[in-house]
Order: structure tokens, then C-alpha cells, then sequence
């Protein structure tokens, strides 16, 4: 059983780890995205502005929390205590 949690902990943080950069990577374009906007001015920048906060930072908030969530899972199963007051020991002995 802790074989398989082990296994199945790799995966998620390999999902997680690959999930947040392209988060990371999708929250830093918009800085691309207003600077465009600025660049434009008058009612394009509004839609550009309009797009970016109400339709594009939503889906990438949503999807960071997601996979923060399997982050959060794969280190339960693999039994680390990454978040926890104490000493510098992560993992359990096994």
C-alpha cells in the first residue's frame, strides 16, 4: 500500500509541479496583456483590461487552486509534513 501511495504521490507532483508554472506562466503574460492595453488606449484597452480581469485571471485562480490541491494530496500520500511547526525532518520513517 505505501509502494502505491508512493507511486501515485510522483505522478501528482509531477502534475502539480508542470500545472503551476504554466499557471505561473499564464498570471505573468497578463502583464503583457495591460501593457498592450496601455500601448492602445481608449476602448480597445477597456476590452483588453475587461477580458484579462473578468474572463482570463478567473480561469487561471481556479485552475492554480486546483493543483495546489494535488500538490497538497501527493504530499499526504507521500507522507511528508512540509507545513507543520518543528524540526527539519519532512518525512515520516518508513
Amino acid at each position: 500500500m505505501k509502494e502505491t501511495c508512493k507511486k501515485v504521490s510522483q505522478v501528482l507532483k509531477k502534475i502539480f509541479g508542470y500545472g503551476i508554472m504554466i499557471c505561473l506562466f499564464a498570471g505573468g503574460l497578463t502583464f503583457f496583456g495591460y501593457v498592450a492595453a496601455l500601448i492602445m488606449g481608449g476602448d480597445a484597452a477597456a476590452a483588453i483590461c475587461t477580458f484579462i480581469y473578468k474572463t482570463f485571471m478567473p480561469v487561471v485562480i481556479k485552475t492554480s487552486t486546483v493543483f495546489v490541491l494535488l500538490g497538497l494530496l501527493a504530499m499526504y500520500l507521500a507522507g511528508e509534513k512540509s507545513l507543520t511547526v518543528g524540526n527539519n525532518k519532512n518525512k515520516k520513517k518508513s
